[in-house]
């Protein structure tokens, strides 16, 4: 199987991809084995707006961040954000279908370096992101984050 559905779980209390904060997001993403990726489509409400019906950049930070801590799940680790970079090309509107995605740049000891971009469905970048993340353990859970 290439691609795997990583849906929320149920135990799991993170604000975007866990299934037990009531607050939470409950994103749901798509792990692909042969591509090394991680990738999300989502169209997300008003209530994650930060004004004129475009989205906060808050939360376009967060969908960056989880997209590409789920790429540690690769390596069968748990790795933590130690820098999360965000360029913001273009506004992000609510209630439009978005592409989530991200892909591994360099593994260096217990760093772990990731990009990711959101596009909407023209395929145009509206949104890119870099980050750091340091290996806090090896699991054998698939490294979820």
């Amino acid at each position: 199987m290439t691609i795997e559905r990583l849906e929320p779980k149920p135990d799991n209390a993170c604000f975007g991809c866990g299934a037990a904060n009531a607050s939470g997001m409950k994103l749901a993403f798509e792990q692909d084995h042969e591509r090394r990726r991680i990738m999300g489509r989502f169209r997300l409400g008003g209530q994650y707006q930060g004004g004129g019906g475009m989205m906060h950049g808050g939360i376009i930070a967060l969908l960056l961040d989880e997209a590409m801590g789920k790429l540690n799940r690769f390596h069968d680790v748990r790795a933590v954000t130690a820098e999360l970079s965000v360029e913001y090309l273009r506004p992000v509107p609510v209630d439009e279908e978005i592409t989530v995605e991200a892909e591994e740049v360099s593994h260096e000891g217990r760093n772990l370096t990731h990009r990711g971009e959101i596009r909407n469905a023209a395929g145009k970048v509206l949104a890119r992101g870099k980050g750091r993340f340091v290996v806090v353990n090896h699991n054998s859970s698939g490294g979820k984050k």
